[in-house]
């Protein structure tokens, strides 16, 4: 499995091959989620390329850059495993040359990216949209993986791509959980014991809410006891919302197919799901 450091040996790389290229675009720390993407790539295309890249650009100040989960050992094996094709691990260097303070461009991200974690992290899908779409000139996949756990994010991408008249068709794949309801992230390694056996609550919480808003009109009302509940237990919530799947405006209503999201603390550690309205 090689694994590449900078673009030219990846290019040459890309060159060479034959058949259809996937693309799975991580953080490293590498998970179960993570490996359904990996698996899902390579029912997809004859060839899969994981990257392994912790971008700077898409945390804030106060953010929790540097003590983000790293394990690049692990992750290669994992990977190796797997049957992945090759893995991309470029550094800051190579991603950013005259520093990420002096890029020429940063993609602007459009309407999808202002409610939800838009509103709580300034810049961060910025930073999204312009890695991904550095990665992607980098590689030129035919097809792009990105999990539904970061549904705003899957979104925002499919749009830049729709936007920018690119040629990557971008695949969603289904959110991942643990045995216990708890969505696979690599920040539950930054979870204490404690905090671990709280975690699921957010989950449970959406579930009961996609299950009582299909029946249930007042959105607002249920919305304030999910929030309640966590509050309750521990959890410091950014947002508790019902959005439409596609435009991700505010709903007040329940409509199947539409989705409860999500964001809370527990300590130090951001978690974020979300859950669809049954069909």
């Amino acid at each position: 499995m090689p694994i590449f450091k900078d673009i030219a040996s990846l290019r040459q790389w890309r060159q060479s091959l034959q058949g259809t290229l996937a693309f799975v675009p991580t953080m490293g720390n590498l998970h179960e989620g993570h490996m359904a993407l990996v698996r899902l790539a390579a029912a997809r295309a004859e060839n899969v390329l994981v990257s392994i890249y912790v971008n700077p650009l898409q945390f804030g100040p106060q953010e929790d850059f540097t003590r983000y989960p790293r394990s690049l050992d692990k992750d290669l094996q994992q990977l190796h495993a797997a049957g992945c094709s090759t893995v991309f691990t470029p550094d800051d260097a190579l991603m950013y040359p005259r520093g990420r303070k002096d890029l020429s461009i940063i993609m602007p991200p459009h309407s999808l990216a202002k409610p939800l974690c838009g509103a709580h992290r300034a810049g961060h899908f910025a930073g999204v949209c312009t890695v991904v779409n550095k990665l992607l000139q980098m590689i030129q996949p035919e097809i792009l993986i990105l999990g539904e756990k970061d549904y705003q994010q899957l979104r925002i991408v499919q749009q830049m791509v729709a936007d920018m008249n690119m040629t990557v068709q971008v695949l969603p794949g289904p959110l991942q959980r643990e045995a216990n309801g708890l969505a696979y992230s690599s920040r539950n390694a930054l979870l204490s014991p404690d905090e671990r056996q709280m975690a699921p609550l957010l989950a449970a919480t959406l579930g009961d809410l996609a299950q009582r808003s299909r029946s249930e009109s007042a959105i607002t009302e249920l919305a304030q006891a999910g929030r309640d509940s966590l509050e309750q237990a521990g959890f410091v919530v950014d947002y508790l919302e019902l959005r439409d799947s596609q435009s991700l405006q505010l709903l007040d209503h329940g409509v199947p197919g539409a989705r409860w999201f999500a964001a809370a603390y527990l300590g130090q550690t951001r978690l974020i799901d979300n859950v669809m309205i049954p069909l």
